[in-house]
């Protein structure tokens, strides 16, 4: 969602290279770019302008430390201040147990399956979630609940007969409270746009649940159409989170920098893609060092940590090592990477890498690269020299793709091997030159 602030950042701030000393004047172009960029991005007029004039006051007048440059510490100038505008503080959830939460938003923001994601991501830390379904307008709406709590294992409750949303959301805390929940999750309705019967019907749930937690769900793509939403039930039902969904998508990401400096109110969670792992806490200054191009490492360990099985990991290193790495293991590590999103939003966890974008194709090309290895046999697989003409037109046909898809992936292959017995004999020149090879006929093994 960032990368084109990111890019229009980077470019503002490389103009401060070569600066001994951060005055009004040699500020006034970078911060009028920061500006422009902030704008481009849909953040709101009245954050980006507040936001340019702290970051100057901040700057102006400050000697430039010998260890960095006068970009380095505008970076850090800047990174501290889109914290504060995300969101700086807890954005961790009430402990009280039961725990209640009620999600409310419009129609199509994502709300029934933030729910089931919300529930799942409760779960993994102690809890035993229940989902109820206040939602009793939109059509198949209980349906999706009831599939997604079956999907994840948790409680779910729903009446399809009651058309009296506080009964529901009560006789739903009693049903927890029987069968042990400890966390109870309200999915209520939403409308195409705000109107007095969907704000009333949230304010009567709110009074006769008393929820811990009321999460506003809001697309992310909306831009400021979704800061003024916020606005809206944040008056109404008195808001204590919110949950951006869609930031995995194009959009500018203005609503992400906008909607805790106009509402007051923390953004909680994010909702990176459709599928229910696809959900994380929100941390305001691990996305202020994405947004910078600065990675965010401590997120790619945890998403290494949930996904990848350790005692693999090492067996894998430990093959690679001695130079016996297979297509059977390479197919497996490409299995355990997929776990951890797309590559793409890999990328943008590792240093000096977030700004790089890869081909639009790139998970299409795993995808493909998956497909020919799951054609061969495993002992195709684990001798990928036995791979004749034929042998490798029937791979191609099982996996439909051309031949010289499944020849540039042998190709490939080979050459990561003889990196890995340079790597084994110490000769870290030759592995840098083939390398260079790789690099030049395509980029290496997607997956790697």
């Amino acid at each position: 969602m960032f990368e084109s602030l990111t890019d229009k950042l980077g470019s503002a701030l490389r103009n401060l290279r070569g600066v001994g000393r951060l005055s009004e004047d040699n500020m006034a172009d970078a911060l009028k770019e920061v500006r422009t960029a902030l704008l481009a991005a849909d953040v709101h007029f009245k954050v980006a302008r507040e936001f340019v004039e702290r970051v100057q006051t901040a700057c102006v007048g400050q000697e430039v430390l010998k260890s960095v440059t006068p970009g380095q510490q505008v970076v850090k100038i800047i990174h501290d201040e889109l914290v504060k505008l995300l969101g700086e503080g807890t954005t961790a959830l009430s402990d009280h147990r039961p725990l209640r939460i009620m999600m409310v938003g419009l129609h199509g923001s994502g709300k029934t399956t933030s729910t089931a994601k919300l529930g799942k991501l409760l779960k993994k830390r102690g809890y035993n979630p229940l989902v109820a379904a206040c939602d009793i307008y939109r059509p198949a709406a209980i349906d999706q609940l009831e599939i997604l709590a079956k999907q994840e294992e948790l409680g779910f409750y729903a009446d399809r007969d009651s058309k009296d949303v506080p009964a529901i959301g009560s006789a739903a805390a009693a049903a927890a409270k029987a069968g042990n929940h400890d966390a109870i999750i309200f999915d209520t309705a939403g409308r195409l746009q705000i109107d007095t019967d969907l704000i009333e019907e949230v304010k009567k749930l709110r009074a006769t649940i008393q929820p811990d937690e009321v999460l506003l769900v809001a697309d992310g793509a909306l831009g400021q159409e979704a800061v003024n939403v916020a606005k809206t039930f944040n008056e109404a039902v008195q808001l204590t989170g919110l949950i951006l969904t869609k930031l995995d998508g194009d959009a500018r990401g203005g609503a992400a920098l906008s909607i805790k400096s106009i509402t007051g109110v923390p953004i909680k969670f994010a909702g990176t893609g459709e599928k229910t792992d696809a959900f994380e806490q929100f941390h305001p200054d691990r996305l202020a060092s994405r947004i910078l191009g600065m990675g965010d490492v401590v997120s790619l360990v945890e998403k290494a940590q949930e996904n990848i099985d350790q005692k693999e990991a090492e067996r894998m290193a430990e093959k690679m090592r001695k130079a016996e790495f297979d297509l059977e293991d390479f197919l497996a590590q490409m299995q355990q990477v997929k776990k951890m999103g797309s590559m793409q939003s890999i990328m943008g966890m590792i240093p000096g890498m977030s700004g790089m974008q890869l081909p639009d194709n790139a998970d299409q090309q795993m995808k493909r690269t998956e497909a020919i290895i799951h054609s061969m046999t495993k002992h195709e697989r684990q001798k990928p020299q036995i791979l004749n003409g034929s042998r490798r037109q029937r791979i191609a046909n099982g996996a439909g793709v051309k031949i010289v898809e499944v020849n540039q992936l042998l190709k490939q292959f080979q050459q990561m091997q003889k990196m890995m017995k340079m790597m084994k004999g110490g000769g870290s020149k030759k592995m840098m030159r083939q390398l260079e090879a790789m690099r030049s006929q395509g980029g290496g093994l997607p997956g790697m």
